[in-house]
């Protein structure tokens, strides 16, 4: 007996024309890992959240087809009753969090279901643990928590909850990589659960713990439901064109199948992919070949970073700290340059976003001096710069009403067009974050721009399309700000990086000099750009195959 299923069920909104997702037909058995996969607005979290009757129930939708949950049918119980067979984490972890205390939020759950104090008391305790969170965390307000923190928090009160099912939906998507890489340890865990649901767009780390993944197309219905290793290598390009996001080593898979050199069983790792080119695996000639197609593909990926123009704004001896809070990073010393991206990086709590927002003249300083205009902000959650009835209208208050065509551009630009006439919290969470974006970009008139985490919850094709954005504004001689978690978007796109830890800026300079240092990065809770296999690798066989053989 399937453990989850969905037959033939279609979700549709009120007042939608068309169905949000399906119809579909998905059967997860026990002990399976499922990873879904799709573009933005494709249905994945409306999927979910029909799993235990919050849609309809919650969520006002039309649902036709039949959910199931061990065998019984969704529909026969309430949401609540299924509480002890899935925990729910959320896209967004504010819909978990209640506004109280860490140790209250983890133990919510649990005394909704009458559990022993003493019994929750352990399991609090059991969970920080886990997920490597200090046991003082329990007195703090959740509501003082950075992103990064809430999202772990939040994921921390549903592991708690021990059910034989989890979804997680997106769970590491403003998390470090440090922590990311925890989360993934513990989402992989065979004992934890009887099966797993995942959505993410991180995938390094993740495939190989993943027994299928079942992707849906724009349109909601099933576009593929397959093993990953055959999945990437078969349907990859299928991916690509749907914007849909795929692991970093399938790209380099298909550069060498492309010349005859992919290796025989599918891979689910870059080690997988160059394992025939180690030395002593195969011949000179291959492995010169292969070198070849690897300087490629990591020249695909890093960036030849620029000096900059004239500094724009600057701090000096600086002390920034978030409202009504105490200052969280002293001495600071920070410029942003015309035509420059300047990257800050750094664990989950460490004040990143503080700083970016002290930068830009957002947040006053405790100490210091700040010089230089204000800056323009995307929020780490986009819904805070939504304020208007429909996305045209979003659009067209940015511009300031004009009636010359320009908002209609940038929705197309931002591809908003075919949603203008929808209100912004109809839409996925990617489809807001790139409304947000695009109502900053449609303003034009910021010196500089603060991005932070730009690149969470979207998909590939959107995570594209901002990527273009900043360098656009680079070129145009616009200082750019980029907070983020993705060590692949900063190398991809920075001219520098400020590592933000223990109250200061513990190491700045260009992405691939800071980001080699490998005792920086454990003490930051950072990690090398996921491709960091492919550049040992080169290093190992470098006296094996010198490039120069290939000719």
């Amino acid at each position: 007996m399937s453990l989850a299923q969905w037959e033939g069920v279609s979700i549709r909104y009120p007042f939608a024309n068309n169905d949000a997702v399906g119809p579909v037909d998905i059967a997860i058995a026990p002990g399976e890992r499922v990873l879904l996969l799709g573009p933005s607005g494709s249905g994945k979290s409306s999927l979910m959240l029909s799993l235990t009757g919050l849609i309809p129930n919650a969520v006002p939708a039309s649902v036709s087809g039949e959910v199931l949950l061990k065998g019984a049918s969704v529909s026969g119980r309430s949401a609540a009753q299924w509480a002890d067979t899935v925990a729910q984490y959320f896209q967004n972890a504010d819909e978990t969090l209640c506004g109280m205390r860490v140790g209250e939020e983890i133990a919510f759950a649990l005394e909704n279901r009458g559990m022993e104090p003493a019994m929750i008391r352990e399991r609090v305790g059991a969970v920080l643990d886990r997920l490597g969170l200090p046991l003082a965390w329990q007195g703090r307000r959740s509501a003082a928590l950075s992103g990064g923190e809430r999202q772990l928090v939040a994921l921390a009160a549903v592991l708690a909850q021990e059910t034989p099912i989890l979804i997680a939906d997106e769970p590491t998507s403003h998390l470090s990589p440090a922590a990311t890489a925890k989360v993934h340890t513990l989402l992989s865990d065979r004992d934890a659960f009887e099966a797993v649901l995942v959505i993410d767009h991180r995938l390094d780390g993740l495939i190989d713990a993943i027994d299928r993944v079942v992707v849906l197309g724009e349109d909601g219905a099933v576009l593929a439901d397959m093993p990953p290793g055959p999945l990437f290598r078969e349907r990859g390009k299928d991916l690509v064109r749907s914007g849909i996001w795929r692991p970093g080593f399938s790209a380099l898979d298909d550069m060498l199948c492309a010349i005859g050199l992919g290796s025989d069983k599918p891979p689910l790792s870059f080690s997988d992919v160059l394992a025939p080119f180690e030395p002593g695996a195969g011949n000179v000639a291959a492995m010169a070949a292969a070198r070849v197609v690897a300087r490629r593909y990591i020249d695909q990926r890093v960036s030849s970073p620029s000096a900059g123009g004239e500094i724009i704004a600057s701090l000096r001896q600086a002390d920034c700290a978030p409202p009504m809070a105490p200052a969280v990073l002293k001495g600071i010393d920070l410029d942003i340059c015309e035509g420059e991206i300047l990257g800050l990086v750094g664990p989950n709590g460490a004040g990143k976003t503080t700083l970016a927002a002290s930068l830009a003249g957002v947040l006053r300083l405790r100490s210091g001096r700040r010089d230089g205009p204000m800056a323009g902000i995307a929020f780490q959650n986009p819904e805070a710069q939504l304020v208007a009835a429909s996305v045209r209208e979003e659009i067209l208050g940015a511009v300031g009403n004009s009636e010359d065509g320009r908002a209609e551009a940038v929705l197309a630009q931002w591809g908003l067009a075919a949603l203008a006439d929808r209100h912004p919290f109809e839409l996925s969470f990617g489809q807001k974050r790139r409304l947000a974006l695009a109502t900053l970009d449609a303003s034009a008139r910021w010196p500089f721009v603060v991005f932070d985490e730009p690149f969470s919850g979207l998909d590939a094709a959107g995570a594209a399309m901002v990527a273009d954005h900043l360098l656009d504004l680079k070129q145009n001689g616009k200082g750019v700000v980029l907070v983020t978690h993705d060590m692949d978007m900063a190398v991809k796109l920075c001219d520098r990086v400020a590592v933000v830890a223990g109250g200061g800026i513990v190491a700045a300079g260009r992405p691939m000099e800071v980001l080699a240092d490998a005792a920086l990065l454990e003490g930051a809770g950072l990690a090398r750009p996921s491709f960091a296999p492919v550049l040992d690798w080169l290093d190992r066989t470098e006296m094996a195959a010198p490039v120069r053989a290939a000719g």
